[in-house]
Parts: C-alpha cells; structure tokens; sequence
C-alpha cells in the first residue's frame, strides 16, 4: 500500500493548489504590480499620492533582492543611460533660487526618470514579469476607464465647455491629463498583446480591451493623448508588418466613415475638439492661446540663461516676466467630485521646454539625450529580433510605451498621481532597450490567458 503524504494531499485538494507556483514565481514582481494598483488614490497629505509613499518601498525592495542576489545590478551602458539625467537634475537645482525647492525639485525628479525606472528594470526578470505588468496596467486603465465613461454619461466629470463632462476617472479636475495617460498606457499594452502575444486567448482579450479603452481616451477630451496614441500605436502596427498595419489603418478609416459620417455618432464638442488639432494657428482657442504664450515663456527663460536653466521648478517665478500678455495665469477647474478652483500653471506642459528653461542646454544633453538613448536601444534590438515572436509582443509594449510618453511630453509634462505611471513606462523601456531581456521562456499552459 502506498502511502501519500498529508501535505500532498491537502494542495491537491487547496483551490490554490495551481496558482501557488505561479504566485511564487512573480513574488519579486508582485510590488510593482501592486504599485500600479495605488495609481489614481488620493493625495494623502501635502500632495504625496499612496503611489509615490510606494515607489520607494518598490525602490527599497528592488535594492534588498540584488544585494541578497550579489549580482552586478546593471550593464555599464545601463548605469551610464539611466544616471545620466542626475547630471542635468543636480545642475539645475544648484542654480534654483530657492535651495527648499531646489532640493524637492532634485528628489522628485531622480524618483520618476531614475529610482523607480531602475527598481523597474532589476525586478523585471523575464517577457513573463513584462506581460504580467502590461495586464496591470490594462487594469487599471479600465477601471480608471470606466469611471470616466460614467462620469460623462451621468454628468459629473470635470467642466468642459459649461457642461461637466469630461472624464477625468479619479484623478479629478486639476489633473485631467491623469486618466488619459492611464488608459493611452492600457491601450497600448494591450495593442502590443494583441499584435504579437503567442497565446491566442490573450491576442482576443487584448484586442476587446484595447477597442474598449478608446470611449473613454476620446471622452477625456485630451488632443495630446489621442494624438500621441495613434503615433504610438501606429508604430506597433507598423513595427508588428506593414501588410497588417495597411489593413488596421484601412479597417479604422471605414469604420470611422461609417460611424461619424453615416450615423452621425459623436457630440458636437467632440467634433469641436478634433477639428481644433488642426485649427491651432488660424482660430486657436483659449487653452491653445495660453499654451503658446507659455512655450513662448520657456523660451525667454532659456534665451536668458542657456546653459543651466532658471532651475528645478523655478518656471512659476519667472512666468510672468516672460509670457505675453495674451496669457491667462491659471485655467478654471470645476466639477468631477471637486469645487471650482483657479488651476496656475506652473509649468510650458511641455516636458522638453520645461527641461530646456529649467535646466538649460545641460539638461537637454543629460535629460533628453537619456530618452533618445532608450528610444534608439529598444528600437535597434527590436529590428534586429523580428524573428523571434516569443519576445515580439514585450518588445512592441516597452517601445510603444516609450514612445507614447515622448510623443505626449510635447503636450504634457509630468505631475501629479500618473507620474508613477510615467516612471514605470521608462522602467519598462529600460528593461528592453537595456537591460537584454533575460533568457526566453517557454511558453506554457499557464500563459495561454491574461496574467
């Protein structure tokens, strides 16, 4: 008689039984992915989100598990990619008129463009961690999604235009570029699982979130997004064939005539909103105004100080005496669960204009170049591994990403609860592009659905 033991017998009789091995596997990804689920919680006390409290318990983490590892954490050309932008940070914050701001300025920055993307890249193992993050961050564009699909169908979004119906999800009025980067990201985590994941399941389930994820994207009312959407998952579908990509481009076309000019669907704001991307210089409105007169304010202060900047976030102290008069210093802000504010702009919301007046020609050498770096990395090892469609999905997911973000600083900078989010997309780039993706895996049963 043979005799089975106690324990064997009680997992095969647990319900986790199955999932146990896999949630071992991704303990060492499971903070960042628990990170990603804090994105969107209110501020706890003077503007810390439970997001940023968390990144660094993902930064400590990270640090702890390569110690205990005693393993060279990075490549050379990681460690110069990635740290580069310290330069350009600490700089400017020597120059800044104000050492408190300076300092705070200093700290905020190397969190976003170097802890958290580093952190990132050391707890990423393998395209299995890749995709398990890329299914959070779908997750949590839906969720953040679908409040703002509620949000415009019930009216209680942020102001637009007199009516409260802009979906903002729960980053509120003062932040409506919050959702829109979250469910831009979801959209494109879930173009690249559909282009190119090697597990049908997912292909579909990607597909159904990514075509979901578009209501709430054009609900945000957010030019940037959209535009820096389409260019990014434009270059997936080109990167993924262009065969292919001729054929999405042609289905999206018809899809658009059929909807817009035979059914008539689509708001009049909505058509006001996309017929104003291509009215910024002949009829420009309010907000296209003021975001030329801040462009114009940034390069006043660079003119006057080329080589370090006015310093980390000295932008707000110098606006004034820059910007035209056609300026109005602060955008209202109502509705969305809030009071009406007076929002000020405190930065061009434009991410290379606020590093060039910030931190001069230094940090456009260190800051940008980093970007440029990580972009022509993750790009040259994508060309040269079309082959290898095992990776192929991860790849068009870290690049998309980048992208998207590159795209959007020309519109958006960083602040607020989605600059987590920021900092996890440069992480994930960082792992394509420099870290050499760790050794294939063999796809298993496991993977045929979303992780």
């Amino acid at each position: 008689m043979t005799t089975v033991p106690v324990s064997t017998t009680l997992a095969a009789a647990s319900p986790w039984a199955l999932p146990l091995p896999a949630l071992r596997r991704a303990a060492p990804v499971l903070p960042v992915v628990a990170l990603i689920a804090l994105i969107g919680l209110p501020p706890l006390a003077d503007g810390v989100t439970p997001a940023d409290a968390a990144s660094g318990l993902v930064v400590l983490w990270a640090v702890v598990r390569t110690a205990r590892q005693a393993r060279r954490p990075l490549t050379r050309t990681a460690a110069v990619v990635l740290g580069l932008p310290v330069i350009g940070f600490a700089v400017a914050a020597t120059v800044t008129p104000s050492a408190g701001e300076g300092l705070m300025g200093l700290a905020r920055s190397v969190q976003v463009f170097v802890l958290v993307p580093v952190a990132v890249l050391l707890l990423l193992r393998d395209r299995r961690d890749v995709r398990l993050v890329a299914w959070a961050v779908i997750g949590l564009a839906v969720w953040q999604g679908s409040v703002g699909v509620h949000q415009y169908l019930t009216g209680t979004g942020a102001s637009y235009d007199g009516e409260f119906v802009r979906a903002v999800g729960t980053f509120g009025p003062t932040e409506v570029m919050g959702m829109a980067t979250v469910v831009a990201s979801g959209i494109v985590a879930a173009t690249g699982l559909a282009l190119e994941n090697p597990a049908r399941r997912q292909r579909v389930v990607a597909t159904v979130c990514a075509l979901v994820l578009l209501v709430p994207l054009v609900l945000s009312f957010s030019r940037g997004a959209w535009i820096a959407t389409a260019v990014a998952c434009g270059a997936q579908l080109l990167l993924a064939g262009v065969r292919r990509a001729m054929q999405v481009f042609a289905a999206a076309v018809a899809a658009g005539v059929v909807l817009v000019g035979g059914f008539g669907v689509g708001t009049s704001m909505l058509q006001e909103r996309l017929d104003s991307i291509t009215q910024v210089a002949a009829a420009p409105d309010q907000s296209v105004l003021d975001r030329y007169a801040l462009w114009s304010a940034a390069l006043g202060m660079w003119s006057d100080r080329p080589v370090t900047g006015v310093g980390l976030k000295a932008f707000p102290e110098y606006r004034d005496g820059h910007a035209p008069l056609a300026l109005e210093s602060a955008a209202d802000t109502d509705g969305a669960g809030h009071d009406f504010y007076r929002q000020p702009f405190f930065s061009p919301h434009n991410m290379y204009l606020t590093v060039l007046s910030e931190q001069g020609l230094v940090g456009v050498v260190t800051v940008a170049g980093s970007w440029l770096a990580l972009l022509v990395c993750g790009l040259r090892r994508l060309l040269r591994t079309r082959t290898a469609r095992h990776d192929r999905d991860c790849a068009l997911i870290c690049c998309g990403l980048l992208l998207w973000q590159l795209v959007d600083f020309t519109y958006a900078d960083t602040g607020g609860g989605s600059a987590t989010l920021v900092a996890l997309d440069f992480g994930l780039a960082a792992w394509w592009a420099l870290g050499g993706g760790a050794a294939p895996a063999t796809t298993t049963a496991s993977e045929s659905g979303p992780r």
